[in-house]
């Protein structure tokens, strides 16, 4: 038996991403498999996104049995995998900032107001900057 929104201004064959709440509610709730793999490609893509929000909501309200976990879960690992990605990325422009800059990771250190073991943190991906010292660092570069 296929799935069908009532009472809702929105087609299962829609993209995901334009369902409004009471659609993922009922995905969730009386769908299966094919839905749930459309919700879980929508989160991964976008982890904080509306439709990660919306599961979120529709398992706190209705529990649906079954699924509730394995979605949750599915919002966790891909807002974990983002994160991780993320921090890979800044490592990697820093790693690049200190190259560009022709100076020591000691020396750039010291032009942004930090140690050169913490710029090393920074570089490996074990710390992430804060915002103002990605901008310092860009700005001493650039300088």
């Amino acid at each position: 038996m296929a799935l069908v929104f009532r009472n809702v201004d929105a087609d299962v064959s829609d993209p995901v991403e334009t369902w409004p709440f009471e659609a993922v509610l009922t995905a969730l709730e009386r769908g299966g498999l094919p839905q749930w793999r459309r919700l879980a490609v929508a989160i991964r893509r976008r982890p904080w996104g509306r439709v990660a929000r919306y599961v979120e909501q529709a398992v706190a309200v209705a529990h649906p049995f079954g699924v509730s976990e394995a979605m949750l879960d599915v919002v966790a690992r891909a807002r974990s995998e983002a994160e991780a990605s993320e921090r890979a990325e800044v490592a990697t422009e820093v790693r690049e900032l200190v190259a560009r800059s022709g100076r020591t990771q000691a020396q750039l250190a010291a032009d942004v107001g930090t140690s050169a073991s913490r710029l090393s943190t920074y570089a490996t991906g074990k710390v992430t900057p804060s915002a103002a010292m990605l901008v310092r660092l860009r700005r001493a570069v650039a300088a």
